[in-house]
């Protein structure tokens, strides 16, 4: 890394720890914080995993010391930030991977650490090891859809692979792949499914066939959508060649 790209990325990376400061308590509830999962697919998109990883543990920091967060904004980050990165390169540079990355990493290894977090350490009492997984699965699922709506317009304006280059990113997005991305859609499904099912018996009591239907119309629904989202996205891509 020269001293060009070095600088670019300090920059990008404090204007990246700013932005996720301010907007973190938009949509923000104890357990669910959308804004910082979207800070964090695009640190890993741009940068990588180490920087996003970098870029969740400041804005954590800052957090806890200028707003009263309790550790939930380190548990509920690092972890996500650091395998939505890992993921986006293991997959070549496709973004949908690094927005499983963020949901796995969040959504569940996070959800699960943080309940001995803030048992053991905060003391707080009445919880669970599967606690924190729905809150936070949904708020990976609404900052991750926001991050993937973000990076494909930037992608689709040619401007996500200029900024990798500027930044010096070792993998750059690859050209859209469909069948790519309503795959990682459909894959999203099934932690929704495992996310549903933790409410209806952990929450909600649910017993007997409701507790079956609701996660499979969940899974369902995700499905669905990967499918609309396929089917819509390439009937506009034939009417762009056809043009």
């Amino acid at each position: 890394m020269n001293a060009k790209n070095g600088l670019i990325k300090m920059t990008f990376l404090a204007m990246m720890v700013a932005i996720g400061v301010v907007i973190s308590p938009i949509l923000r509830v104890e357990g669910m914080c959308p804004m910082a999962h979207l800070i964090n697919i695009v640190c890993a998109v741009m940068m990588g995993p180490w920087y996003s990883l970098l870029c969740a543990i400041l804005i954590g920091i800052i957090r806890m010391m200028f707003m009263g967060i309790p550790p939930l904004a380190l548990t509920g980050a690092v972890f996500g930030a650091f395998l939505s990165g890992v993921l986006y390169r293991l997959s070549g540079g496709r973004m949908i991977f690094a927005v499983v990355g963020e949901v796995i990493g969040t959504g569940i290894i996070g959800a699960m650490v943080s309940y001995p977090v803030m048992t053991f350490i905060v003391g707080r009492e009445g919880l669970s090891l599967m606690f924190y997984v729905p809150s936070f699965i949904c708020g990976t699922l609404i900052g991750g859809s926001v991050a993937f709506i973000f990076l494909k317009y930037l992608n689709k304006g040619k401007m996500l692979t200029k900024m990798q280059q500027m930044l010096g990113s070792s993998v750059q997005e690859k050209p859209s792949d469909l069948r790519m991305d309503a795959a990682g859609i459909g894959f999203l499904g099934i932690i929704v499914y495992l996310a549903v099912l933790v409410v209806s018996k952990n929450i909600f009591h649910l017993e007997g066939i409701m507790v079956k239907i609701l996660p499979a119309a969940a899974l369902i629904l995700v499905e669905v959508i990967a499918i609309v989202y396929y089917v819509t996205q390439s009937s506009k891509e034939r009417e762009q060649k056809n043009a």
